[in-house]
């Protein structure tokens, strides 16, 4: 009986260190993801299991223990290795979504720190230059009209998906005015740079933050879980339309005691390749460089998410 006893926990012993060690590879050496979308499509498809290198662009230990799918846990402090490189033009990257990040988005970095990016007839043009489709990149639908403005773009004044206007991504040292004209730029910048922004009107204090409700509820499946944004609330997003007039505090001090805003971060601008089908950088902003993960290298397995029929032609494909 004790025979037995012991073999069972050796067992159990050798499955954690198993588990452990797998962990630590995913956190430390590869990132692992599945595509749920055919954001990437035809480079990346839907069912594609990803495996990424997460030294490229500088290797992060964890900075939350818990749960995984969930909200249960807590976060740690983390530190952050030398990169060999900085993402460039072209990268396929991994990166948590600034809206949520509990999820991760792949998508091809189209532009740099310090770029000016503008869309023309569904072409992307990067400081003045045509930045062509990659080869598995595919239109689905037809060019919208330059005139029409498209609800939830960026900014809410880009114009569409398919005319965006001029944009200069931003680069760590830019310095950026404090106008009404600049304000959503400046609350989505200062909130990923980190600081701590609220909103005094009328006696209530709203605070804002880049979690998407939209997100919360789709990921929990569920139509209520947190406390209802404004103007139920007591939260605020960037990109909202009926904000109300007040005092804005960042870290606590007014912001009209300040002339310009230095920028803390480098930023990158994400597009799928399936341009017409992605939910990308055109409707949600910038990706801040402490966001990204890794570099996508390849299809490790592949299933038809329909059938779930595993694809084998697509196992080692490589991502380029």
């Amino acid at each position: 009986m004790k025979s037995k006893l012991s073999k069972v926990i050796r067992e159990i012993r050798s499955l954690f260190i198993l588990v452990v060690i797998v962990l630590t590879l995913k956190v430390t050496i590869f990132e692992l993801y599945i595509v749920p979308t055919g954001s990437m499509e035809n480079t990346i498809m839907t069912g594609d299991f990803l495996a990424g290198n997460r030294f490229v662009y500088g290797m992060r230990t964890p900075d939350w223990i818990g749960i995984p799918y969930t909200d249960i846990g807590f976060y740690i402090p983390s530190i952050k290795f030398p990169s060999f490189r900085e993402p460039k033009r072209g990268d396929v990257i991994i990166f948590s979504f600034p809206r949520d990040v509990k999820q991760k988005y792949v998508k091809r970095c189209v532009a740099g720190p310090g770029d000016l990016l503008e869309v023309r007839d569904k072409v992307i043009h990067i400081n003045g230059e045509a930045f062509p489709l990659p080869k598995h990149g595919k239109f689905v639908m037809a060019t919208l009209s330059k005139s029409f403005i498209q609800q939830k773009i960026f900014l809410n004044k880009q114009g569409n998906k398919d005319h965006f206007k001029s944009l200069r991504i931003p680069r760590k040292g830019d310095k950026i005015e404090i106008s009404p004209e600049n304000a959503q730029l400046l609350l989505h910048i200062m909130l990923l740079d980190g600081h701590e922004l609220n909103l005094v009107s009328g006696g209530n204090e709203y605070s804002f933050t880049m979690t998407s409700p939209d997100e919360l509820y789709r990921r929990k499946g569920k139509m209520k879980v947190y406390k209802p944004y404004y103007p139920e609330g007591n939260l605020l997003v960037p990109w909202s339309n009926n904000m109300p007039k007040g005092n804005l505090l960042i870290d606590g001090k007014p912001i009209g005691e300040m002339k310009f805003y230095t920028v803390e971060k480098d930023y990158y601008w994400a597009m799928g390749d399936n341009r017409d089908d992605s939910l990308d950088s055109r409707y949600w902003g910038f990706v801040p460089k402490s966001h990204i993960l890794g570099e996508a290298l390849f299809s490790y397995f592949s299933v038809d998410l329909n059938t779930w029929i595993p694809r084998f032609n697509r196992i080692g494909t490589i991502i380029r």
